[in-house]
């Protein structure tokens, strides 16, 4: 049997398109960071594939623009000009601000219930200082205000765009002033939606997303784009 059949949990059949997803999954969930190596040995390990199915994938991702292709050196996770992140993270924060917006007329108390729990895990991870529990709640309740909206295009927009620095909004370390001002702003989050003041929590989370700023920076771009890590 080769490596290409034995590969667990990959259908032959579908090799090709499985390998793309995972690759891709690795990158936007940050277990592969931004601007480091592929490492083909590794990963053909990991899926147990031939280095082929895997280089086909790393091309179309670099088509993506997940990857960039280093002359005879491989690939590696690309990273992200500084005007790239502004534009995104400037569409991102409007993309949350007009769902929050939506949301705040449609939003059942059901779905307001759910968001007020994950608000609470937050706030309990927050005070025992585990930032990775912390950051899982802080996304469920960004998403779930998405998917309060019911709006399918801002959804599918918001997916595409956001998934190549989500990981970085969510995972990455706060100073301790940083961390306190995030929770400030998301138990305003929670009594603006609870009052259904559309227009309020669409001002703030506009402001919000856009305070990752500097996070986001520091994680993508490039140290001789003259950026001092925040």
């Amino acid at each position: 049997m080769t490596r290409t059949e034995s590969a667990p949990g990959i259908n032959r059949r579908y090799l090709h398109d499985e390998v793309v997803e995972r690759m891709r999954d690795l990158i936007v969930s940050g277990q592969l960071p931004p601007r480091s190596r592929v490492n083909e040995g590794e990963l053909t390990e990991r899926f147990g594939i031939s280095r082929t199915p895997l280089r086909e994938a790393i091309k179309i991702l670099a088509t993506e623009g997940l990857l960039e292709l280093l002359p005879n050196r491989g690939a590696r996770v690309a990273s992200l000009a500084l005007s790239e992140i502004e534009e995104m993270i400037e569409v991102i924060a409007g993309l949350e601000a007009t769902a929050a917006e939506i949301a705040c007329t449609i939003i059942g108390d059901d779905e307001v219930a759910a968001i007020e729990a994950d608000h609470a895990a937050m706030m309990a991870a927050w005070k025992r200082g585990d930032q990775r529990k912390y950051f899982v709640y802080n996304r469920a309740i960004h998403e779930g205000l998405m998917s309060a909206s019911r709006n399918a295009t801002l959804n599918h927009i918001y997916a595409g765009l956001s998934g190549r620095i989500q990981h970085s909004r969510y995972s990455v370390h706060q100073t301790a002033a940083e961390w306190a001002q995030a929770v400030d702003e998301h138990d305003r989050m929670i009594a603006l939606l609870r009052a259904r003041d559309g227009s309020a929590l669409s001002t703030l989370m506009r402001a919000h997303v856009r305070a990752r700023k500097a996070v986001i920076v520091a994680n993508f771009v490039e140290p001789a784009e003259g950026m001092t890590p925040a």
